[in-house]
Protein backbone atom coordinates (compact mmCIF):
# COMPACT_ATOMS: atom_id res chain seq x y z
CA UNK A 1 0.00 0.00 0.00
CA UNK A 2 1.31 3.46 -0.87
CA UNK A 3 1.72 6.41 1.40
CA UNK A 4 -1.22 8.58 2.31
CA UNK A 5 -1.92 11.60 0.14
CA UNK A 6 -1.31 15.11 1.40
CA UNK A 7 -4.20 16.30 -0.77
CA UNK A 8 -7.82 15.96 0.41
CA UNK A 9 -9.97 13.52 -1.52
CA UNK A 10 -12.36 16.23 -2.70
CA UNK A 11 -9.46 18.25 -4.11
CA UNK A 12 -8.28 15.18 -6.03
CA UNK A 13 -11.75 14.57 -7.45
CA UNK A 14 -12.20 18.20 -8.47
CA UNK A 15 -8.76 18.36 -10.08
CA UNK A 16 -9.47 15.20 -12.08
CA UNK A 17 -12.85 16.62 -13.11
CA UNK A 18 -11.15 19.73 -14.48
CA UNK A 19 -9.22 17.50 -16.87
CA UNK A 20 -12.01 15.07 -17.75
CA UNK A 21 -15.02 17.38 -17.88
CA UNK A 22 -13.18 20.53 -18.90
CA UNK A 23 -11.34 18.82 -21.77
CA UNK A 24 -8.09 20.42 -20.64
CA UNK A 25 -4.64 18.90 -20.62
CA UNK A 26 -3.23 17.31 -17.50
CA UNK A 27 -0.14 19.51 -17.64
CA UNK A 28 -2.16 22.75 -17.85
CA UNK A 29 -4.39 21.88 -14.93
CA UNK A 30 -1.45 20.61 -12.86
CA UNK A 31 0.50 23.80 -13.52
CA UNK A 32 -2.54 25.90 -12.61
CA UNK A 33 -3.09 24.00 -9.35
CA UNK A 34 0.61 23.80 -8.48
CA UNK A 35 0.82 20.01 -8.35
CA UNK A 36 2.93 17.45 -10.16
CA UNK A 37 1.45 16.46 -13.52
CA UNK A 38 2.12 12.76 -12.91
CA UNK A 39 0.18 12.94 -9.66
CA UNK A 40 -2.74 14.52 -11.47
CA UNK A 41 -2.43 11.96 -14.27
CA UNK A 42 -2.86 9.18 -11.66
CA UNK A 43 -5.94 10.92 -10.22
CA UNK A 44 -7.44 11.29 -13.69
CA UNK A 45 -6.81 7.61 -14.50
CA UNK A 46 -8.45 6.59 -11.23
CA UNK A 47 -11.43 8.90 -11.85
CA UNK A 48 -11.92 7.50 -15.36
CA UNK A 49 -11.73 3.96 -14.03
CA UNK A 50 -14.27 4.76 -11.30
CA UNK A 51 -16.62 6.42 -13.78
CA UNK A 52 -16.39 3.45 -16.16
CA UNK A 53 -17.21 1.07 -13.31
CA UNK A 54 -20.44 2.94 -12.61
CA UNK A 55 -21.99 4.40 -9.49
CA UNK A 56 -22.40 1.06 -7.73
CA UNK A 57 -18.70 0.19 -7.83
CA UNK A 58 -16.70 0.39 -4.63
CA UNK A 59 -14.19 3.18 -4.19
CA UNK A 60 -10.70 2.71 -2.75
CA UNK A 61 -11.77 3.70 0.74
CA UNK A 62 -14.71 1.33 0.60
CA UNK A 63 -12.51 -1.53 -0.64
CA UNK A 64 -10.03 -0.96 2.18
CA UNK A 65 -12.85 -0.82 4.73
CA UNK A 66 -14.38 -4.01 3.33
CA UNK A 67 -11.03 -5.82 3.55
CA UNK A 68 -10.57 -4.59 7.14
CA UNK A 69 -14.06 -5.75 8.09
CA UNK A 70 -13.53 -9.16 6.48
CA UNK A 71 -10.32 -9.62 8.49
CA UNK A 72 -12.19 -8.62 11.65
CA UNK A 73 -15.02 -11.08 10.94
CA UNK A 74 -12.50 -13.89 10.43
CA UNK A 75 -10.81 -12.96 13.70
CA UNK A 76 -14.12 -12.93 15.59
CA UNK A 77 -15.16 -16.28 14.11
CA UNK A 78 -11.87 -17.80 15.26
CA UNK A 79 -12.40 -16.38 18.76
CA UNK A 80 -15.94 -17.77 18.79
CA UNK A 81 -14.66 -21.26 17.89
CA UNK A 82 -12.05 -21.08 20.66
CA UNK A 83 -14.72 -20.08 23.17
CA UNK A 84 -16.97 -22.93 22.05
CA UNK A 85 -14.16 -25.43 22.59
CA UNK A 86 -13.36 -23.90 25.97
CA UNK A 87 -17.02 -24.15 27.01
CA UNK A 88 -17.10 -27.83 26.04
CA UNK A 89 -13.85 -28.45 27.94
CA UNK A 90 -15.06 -26.75 31.11
CA UNK A 91 -18.44 -28.48 30.92
CA UNK A 92 -16.65 -31.84 30.86
CA UNK A 93 -14.36 -30.82 33.74
CA UNK A 94 -17.25 -29.77 35.96
CA UNK A 95 -19.14 -32.96 35.14
CA UNK A 96 -16.47 -35.21 36.67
Amino acid sequence: MGRTSTYPIEFRHQAASLVIDGHRSVRDVARELGINHETLRNWVARARKDRAAGPTALGDDERMELARLRRRVAELELEKEILKKAAVFFARETGR
